[in-house]
């Protein structure tokens, strides 16, 4: 049943009730075959359940197939030597994966005690007529045939049919996105010939998130808990699919791209070695495929960066820490990544972009003060103890209009106290309040531009009163349209005196041979740091989309003055995008930006219209008509403090200061973490790299450069300190001056696969190169042929690779950056990148000098020419790479020239 097409009887038989109400037994009867009024709460998975989904991502999977080689590798080895079996190197495998999904798991938890900590219970009680009975019920106790009183204030707790209304008006802005209050009626609304009526012109409704802010009404309960408008908007989240962050794809991608690497190059060089030696003419033996499995697992080891699911996460929790500083709560840790790179930020315009407060901007008259003092009187907002005003949006305006002209409504009514009134009617469009006053009795009037004009017979001029003329009249009816223009609200104002107060105050009586004193034009207006934040936005290359249920002309107004368009031709209804097809919109999105009464299913196809062009979009929002877009988005953002419980649930990122400009701070945020993720993998694969070369070039040679365990303490100590530093780089400069990335862009794009491939390379050279340094050391001459294991050699290599990273990690800070200009210039030192040079080096000299630990790992002590050499070796990759970036910075220039 449309019950807003029907009459107030109608529809209490409809529900089997009565303006009395239910009576108990039928409210309980009703309350346990129907259920709770109450929105359906997602099921939250349990902490198993989200440590399991950690060690689903393919990273971790190949960390755990590692340790489980790694302890096969070492049994037979402990099984060949007699020695006592111990998974050294399998246990700090696991240690890495389980702090790794512990830290996930921690973080996510602690962002969804934050977001409830945000949510706070609206319309917790209700005053019921139960049985004929005033009650106070709770909300969520409500049941269909429940007739629930609603005064000023109120939460409304579920779908109701009014049926009685003096003067109500109803905030549905968390809804339909209307900022204005709707004056609510008790007749029969009129379909049309479609038999229809959209949701915010369904004047006799009273909807589930909805808030009273004037007058008083009744009203029947039709629908609750999942059955309301919000139950079916919060329904239809359901059927929004989450998708994979740009940030998540990319890693699986790399993980699926190591993984066959790690396969192939295990497979090739066991193959080799066995086949090399069967070529050779010696035999097959155990002790053979021993050894050759243990350097496939060597080259595997060293091919799986082993730090680097957790540097990832690590970085990503730095990210949301700091944007936990800055106002926005993070629910999911790649969330903050993916603002980073959106091309499209989708906006509700209300409480969003502009305060969703009704502000007097502008006024007609000569003498404003009394323009002031009349609307302030004229109405029934008033300060409250704590010195705020309280009443109807608009007339709150005129209030706070007054008062930042020194007048005080309360000290006003103090002067001139009200001895009678006309309340509002909305099909006068006006009313009246009389007022005993120091110089008689006076009355002020106050409506639509068009009525009140209509009813004056004289206006106030140079402090005279003066026969209304058309010229006066033309006057002030050019500024109404000025006004309106600009999509301001207007209200006139008029008054009239009195010798004796009147005896009747019957509209008739009251509103004729009135004095023309002004008019007052308000609007909801804009947050003042919005403006900013949008030319960020489009310095940024990030195009800001407005989306809002209010008129097309204020919406086309606040996106002028905010400078999302420039012609009134970018904006279009909600009627008129129903007239477009989901194919002919996919072609013409790119011309609209502003979009005006619409619905929510408008908002997700605009969304999904954006997406469909592969354009990473953010949908921001606090109403409940914003969730399913939010959810549809790949990246939604709720807003804390107005933002509906509906909305914050599903968004993956709150603003807790409700402010758009602290999207600004996320996109700048979000751009520095991927940027320096991307200088970690370049770093950890650029090493890993090396590893893989080494020990390679090592297999074919016929000796051996690096244990497996050495390749686990670089890659699990040496290269994750440094790594988790670079997590604490400052963004560049230009960060924001950047376009957006596009979806498609691979973690290697912008030469970064090269860059790896000749710094890993470099890094080989000199771990080579150090190797056979110290076989001259040992021996006492160059042997490149036959080369025997040696200790001295290897002690070195591991010296020189491992302290070779370290400083090639201050290259990482830029991948085309001067590291001395950034140091010592432009941008201030990383004190966590030092720290972790220095417990690098102090670690690595460590189980070189320590002698117990020097042979567990199978070093010589080094002399103080040997380690220098190692250490000049390690420090030359600096200058090289700082060469090498000069030629690449020169190439650039001239290709852009």
């Amino acid at each position: 049943m449309k019950h807003y097409l029907h009459s107030a009887e109608e529809v209490f038989q409809e529900v089997q009730s009565s303006p009395e109400g239910i009576s108990e037994s039928t409210a309980q009867q009703r309350l346990e075959e129907n259920g709770k009024n109450k929105l359906k709460e997602a099921k939250k998975k349990s902490i198993i359940s989200r440590f399991v989904d950690q060690l689903k991502d393919p990273m971790i999977i190949i960390l755990i197939v590692a340790a489980v080689i790694s302890a096969v590798t070492e049994y037979f080895e402990s099984s060949a030597s007699g020695g006592r079996f111990f998974p050294t190197d399998t246990v700090i495998i696991l240690a890495v994966v389980i702090i790794n999904a512990v830290l996930g798991v921690v973080q996510e938890s602690k962002a969804e005690a934050a977001i409830e900590a945000l949510q706070e219970m609206s319309a917790a009680t209700s005053k019921v007529i139960r049985g004929g009975k005033l009650l106070s019920v709770r909300s969520e106790d409500l049941v269909v045939g429940d007739v629930v009183v609603l005064e000023a204030g109120d939460a409304v707790p579920a779908d109701c049919r009014i049926f009685e209304s003096a003067s109500m008006k109803i905030e549905e802005a968390a809804l339909t996105g209307e900022s204005v209050p709707v004056g609510k009626i008790i007749s029969v609304l009129n379909g049309g010939e479609k038999d229809e009526v959209a949701l915010g012109d369904r004047k006799n409704m009273a909807y589930m998130g909805s808030t009273v802010v004037f007058g008083r009404g009744k009203a029947v309960v039709v629908a609750t808990g999942m059955d309301t408008e919000m139950g079916k908007i919060a329904d239809a989240l359901a059927k929004a699919e989450d998708g994979e962050t740009p940030l998540q794809k990319k890693l699986n991608q790399l993980s699926k791209v190591l993984t066959w690497l790690v396969l192939g190059i295990c497979i090739f060089i066991f193959a080799f070695q066995v086949i090399s030696t069967k070529l050779g003419g010696n035999a097959i033996s155990f002790d053979l495929v021993l050894a050759s499995f243990m350097t496939a697992v060597s080259l595997a080891v060293a091919a799986i960066p082993e730090g680097l699911a957790a540097v990832v996460t690590v970085v990503l929790s730095i990210g949301v820490t700091n944007m936990s500083k800055k106002n926005a709560i993070i629910r999911k840790l790649t969330a903050v990544e993916t603002l980073g790179c959106a091309q499209i930020i989708c906006s509700d315009k209300t409480g969003t972009l502009t305060q969703n407060k009704m502000t007097v901007v502008d006024h007609y008259g000569e003498d404003e003060v009394l323009i002031a003092k009349a609307m302030a009187l004229c109405c029934d907002a008033e300060f409250d103890d704590k010195g705020e005003v309280k009443g109807e949006p608009t007339e709150a305006a005129l209030v706070s209009y007054a008062d930042s002209l020194g007048y005080n409504k309360n000290d006003l009514v103090d002067d001139a106290p009200r001895i009678g009134e006309a309340p509002f009617d909305s099909g006068r469009k006006m009313m009246s309040t009389v007022h005993q006053t120091a110089e008689g009795i006076v009355q002020y009037t106050k409506g639509a531009p068009d009525v009140i004009l209509g009813k004056c017979t004289h206006a106030l001029v140079d402090g005279e009163i003066v026969p209304f003329t058309d010229e006066l009249k033309s006057k002030a009816l050019k500024d109404n349209k000025r006004m309106a223009d600009k999509a301001l609200r207007v209200l006139a104002v008029s008054m009239r005196k009195y010798d004796v107060a009147p005896t009747d105050f019957v509209p008739e009586s009251l509103e004729k041979d009135l004095i023309f004193i002004g008019l007052t034009g308000m609007i909801d207006p804009v947050r003042p740091e919005v403006k900013d934040a949008i030319v960020e936005c489009r310095r940024a290359g990030i195009t800001p989309i407005m989306i809002t249920g209010d008129h097309k002309d204020t919406a086309v107004a606040i996106a002028m003055e905010l400078g999302i368009i420039t012609d009134p031709s970018h904006a279009i209804t909600g009627a008129e995008l129903n007239e477009i097809s989901d194919e002919d919109f996919a072609e013409k999105v790119t011309q609209y930006q502003v979009y005006a009464r619409v619905q929510p299913e408008h908002k997700t196809r605009i969304v999904n219209a954006w997406k469909a062009r592969g354009m990473i979009t953010a949908m921001t929002g606090d109403g409940v008509n914003d969730a399913p877009s939010i959810k549809s988005a790949d990246i939604g953002i709720g807003m804390g403090i107005t933002g509906t419980d509906v909305t914050k649930n599903v968004a993956d990122m709150v603003l807790a200061d409700d402010n758009f400009a602290t999207i600004v701070g996320a996109v700048s945020e979000g751009r520095r973490i991927y940027d320096n993720i991307r200088k970690a993998i370049q770093f950890l694969l650029g090493s890993n790299l090396s590893e893989v070369l080494s020990i390679f070039i090592a297999s074919i040679m016929s000796f051996t450069i690096l244990k497996p365990v050495h390749l686990l303490f670089i890659n699990l100590v040496t290269d994750c300190f440094p790594a988790l530093a670079l997590g604490f780089e400052k963004p560049e400069s230009d960060i924001m001056d950047r376009k957006p990335r596009k979806s498609t862009d691979g973690i290697f794009s912008g030469g970064l696969g090269i860059d790896c491939a000749y710094q890993g390379i470099l890094v080989t050279l000199l771990t080579l190169a150090a190797f056979f340094i110290g076989e001259f050391l040992e021996t006492g001459h160059w042997q490149f042929t036959h080369i025997a294991n040696c200790e001295e050699g290897m002690t070195m290599a591991f010296l020189t690779m491992s302290m070779c990273e370290i400083f090639h990690s201050f290259n990482m800070r830029s991948q085309r950056g001067s590291v001395l200009r950034m140091s010592f210039g432009e941008k201030s030192h990383n004190a966590f990148l030092y720290i972790a040079m220095v417990a690098s080096l102090v670690l690595t000299t460590t189980i070189i000098e320590v002698p117990f630990l020097a042979e567990a790992f199978g070093f010589v002590n080094l002399d103080i020419r040997a380690y220098l050499i190692s250490i000049a070796l390690a420090f030359s990759i600096i200058p090289i790479v700082e060469i090498i970036k000069a030629f690449q910075r020169a190439a650039a220039k001239k290709k852009a020239a």
